[in-house]
């Protein structure tokens, strides 16, 4: 892991990202960041105490069929790419004194960070099976206790994400790139060391997060 400077972790809404993200990160000693900080897209659209759903995010979810809401999230993660991989090629060519990265969040397309020619950079995607990342929602939107309007809306988000993986688990199989199963039951740790584990693997292969 010495020569490793920038860490990114993929994968669809609700899968942990963010959770391994910060272990990884802890564990390594590098900084972690959300693609989410740089500019949200729509974010959840159910309600909790400290979260109302605006009225523009209901709009999008209410009114966009999947396929289109699937092409917005495209859309916008392809306005948002330029400005990551601003970020991880300069935080790739920091020296040894300075701080490494771990850069998580679904805007990591395959597609696109198999196309990164930055040194020093390596990438693994977590995936789970739908029905837990529905698990999640329905608990984190209390489903069962939600009006049937707010259900309409937690269906569509579901439908976008579910979507989205099976998209993205193509793309990272066919580029032959790192894909963990963070469904199995594992703590935390355990996912962030068989993270640790896949890039590594990378490294001591010299090859790069494209592999190439």
């Amino acid at each position: 892991m010495r020569d490793v400077r920038v860490v990114l972790i993929g994968g669809t809404s609700n899968v942990g990202k963010s959770t391994i993200a910060q272990v990884v990160a802890k564990k390594l000693g590098f900084e972690c960041l959300s693609t989410d900080a740089m500019a949200r897209h729509p974010g959840r659209p159910w309600r909790t105490s400290e979260w109302e759903v605006p009225a523009h995010v209901a709009e999008h979810y209410g009114s966009l069929t999947v396929n289109e809401l699937i092409t917005s999230v495209f859309d916008h993660y392809e306005r948002l790419w330029p400005r990551i991989e601003e970020l991880i090629t300069a935080r790739a060519a920091g020296d040894r004194g300075s701080t490494g990265l771990v850069l998580e969040g679904s805007a990591l397309w395959p597609v696109r960070v198999a196309r990164l020619q930055v040194p020093h950079t390596t990438a693994a995607w977590l995936t789970t099976d739908d029905t837990q990342v529905r698990a999640r929602v329905h608990a984190a939107g209390c489903y069962e206790a939600a009006a049937d309007e707010e259900r309409v809306l937690m269906d569509k988000f579901l439908a976008r994400t579910e979507r989205y993986q099976t998209l993205m688990i193509e793309a990272i199989d066919r580029l032959g790139l790192a894909r963990i199963d963070a469904g199995g039951g594992q703590s935390a740790k355990e996912l962030a060391d068989i993270v640790l584990a896949a890039i590594d693997a990378q490294t001591a292969l010299g090859r790069s997060s494209t592999g190439r």
